[in-house]
């Protein structure tokens, strides 16, 4: 078989007809589809002797380490096996691996490849080492790694340049993603866009905007990042206004914004946005994922309309276990904890194991319908069937429970005994039902928690104010009420939110 010297790339002219030469090969382009199939033709080469061929291994490589089937265990068995490794071999399975959830060893791959000295790295090996590490959020191993960038004189690379701001602004190390950005002024929309997703990664979404703003070329990309940015951020009405205009700009949402959409309309309240999100899922032919089912359950469950939430659940072509959650919290909180209690018996004989969240929900269906037995049952449960141990939200849903039934007692218990410290929304709970029972002396002993702990707000001054009025304790009520005065405490405003065709309206109490 003759030699071919040009297998550096792998789209050259030679290479093609040497494939086209090759039956196995040709048949590895045009009809491999499953790794199955591929293990078949990488018989046959080895049967053949083709395998031995630095390019024709390459292509099977190719197809298991980065292709649709992607192996990449099978990928790293057969990569140790090529003696005569060039760069495209050693880029193929690196490139593999940074993407996987096994980023480290790409990582461990390019320093091998270095301690080799075999091949050198090229310019398309580096962005793939940028990748690895920005999985990994590893800022300072990836500064290294551009300092050798910057030896060897390939900072100006736009390939390369693009992959470390995008390194540095995922590991949120935006100054210095934003000081490589600011020293180009002819920064491609890649660049623009990985500044934009950095700045709203740590939160400083207005600066994030006005770069948005400032883009003169925006892509699909753009918007889509802009917009996840805003829910990111608790920008709702940003972000459903922002997806809107991206709809009169001709942009294709993409999945990760439609389900980032779908959470804005959710805390939003806004069934008809959400609606007509689901309308165009369909009308587009989008394949409704586990992670768009979710989204859909959740936004139809805040938004009141849990038939359809349920709808969506039952004829899901697919479910993870955020479905199970999402639909079990969504019945809980919907004023339906029969059915919430009916579909987590399910859940367990599903293929599924309920996790944490499954728990929170349960719990959740417990405390609204005020079942003290069946949250110690499933409190217990939890620890003692699945070996998960209580978060602050499993406690909270406890001490609420116990709150609303009047085991007021048994609750502070509780608290005592928990694992984590109590936050203000656990001692708040308690100090509210201290109200409806008119329990001076346990309110007055949470507000010394409170205060000892350095969580009192003005909440715990509001509450137990309520409550000395509530037990007829007047010159108390009023005493604490001076203490507010004292402490320039003023209760927070009241918001709501309601939409009217399509356009959301946020209200304040006292506003006109």
């Amino acid at each position: 078989m003759p030699p071919c010297f040009c297998y550096f790339n792998p789209q050259c002219p030679s290479i093609s007809r040497f494939i086209s030469d090759q039956p196995l090969l040709s048949l590895l382009e045009t009809s491999c589809r499953t790794i199955r199939d591929l293990r078949k033709i990488h018989a046959q080469m080895i049967k053949t002797g083709l395998v031995r061929d630095t390019v024709a291994i390459s292509r099977v490589l190719s197809f298991c380490a980065t292709g649709p089937e992607q192996d990449l265990g099978y990928a790293l068995s057969l990569f140790y096996r090529i003696e005569r490794k060039n760069e495209f071999i050693w880029n193929t399975v690196i490139r593999g691996f940074c993407g996987s959830c096994d980023p480290h060893v790409a990582v461990m791959l390019f320093v091998e490849m270095l301690e080799r000295g075999e091949v050198e790295p090229g310019r398309l090996t580096y962005p793939s080492v940028f990748r690895a590490y920005s999985q990994l959020g590893a800022a300072t191993d990836g500064g290294q790694l551009h300092g050798r960038i910057v030896k060897l004189g390939l900072e100006f690379d736009p390939f390369i340049r693009n992959s470390v701001i995008h390194m540095y602004a995922n590991c949120g190390s935006v100054t210095d993603a934003k000081k490589l950005f600011d020293e180009d002024e002819d920064n491609d929309v890649v660049a623009w866009n990985a500044v934009i997703m950095g700045l709203a990664k740590t939160g400083d979404v207005e600066k994030s905007w006005r770069l948005f703003c400032k883009l003169p070329e925006k892509n699909e990309v753009s918007w889509n990042t802009m917009v996840s940015s805003f829910v990111r951020n608790g920008r709702w009405n940003e972000a459903l206004d922002l997806f809107i205009e991206m709809q009169v700009q001709g942009m294709k949402p993409s999945e990760f914004t439609l389900v980032s959409t779908l959470n804005a309309c959710a805390k939003l309240g806004a069934l008809e946005q959400g609606e007509w999100i689901h309308d165009y899922i369909g009308k587009m032919g989008l394949p409704l994922n586990v992670f768009l089912v979710t989204a859909l359950i959740d936004m139809y469950s805040r938004c009141g309309k849990i038939e359809m939430a349920r709808f969506v659940f039952d004829t899901a072509p697919c479910l993870s276990l955020s479905c199970w959650n999402s639909m079990v919290f969504g019945l809980a909180t919907n004023g339906l904890e029969d059915e919430a209690f009916k579909l987590f018996l399910e859940l367990q004989s599903s293929c599924f194991e309920p996790d944490d969240v499954s728990f929170i929900a349960v719990l959740t269906a417990c405390s609204h319908s005020g079942r003290v037995n069946e949250a110690r049952h499933y409190f217990k449960m939890m620890k003692e069937g699945y070996g998960i141990d209580p978060t602050i939200q499993h406690y909270g849903c406890m001490v609420d429970v116990l709150s609303k039934v009047g085991l007021l007692e048994e609750a502070m218990e509780l608290i005592s005994n928990m694992d984590v410290r109590p936050d203000a929304a656990i001692w708040g709970s308690l100090l509210s039902a201290c109200i409806r029972y008119q329990n001076t002396e346990l309110a007055e002993l949470i507000a010394q928690n409170l205060v000892s702990s350095g969580q009192d707000d003005k909440s715990t001054h509001i509450l137990l104010s309520n409550c000395y009025a509530a037990s007829g304790c007047f010159e108390k009520a009023v005493e604490e009420r001076k203490k507010m005065k004292i402490k320039q405490v003023v209760k927070q405003i009241g918001c709501s939110a309601i939409e009217v065709n399509g356009e959301i309206h946020e209200f304040v109490a006292g506003g006109k």
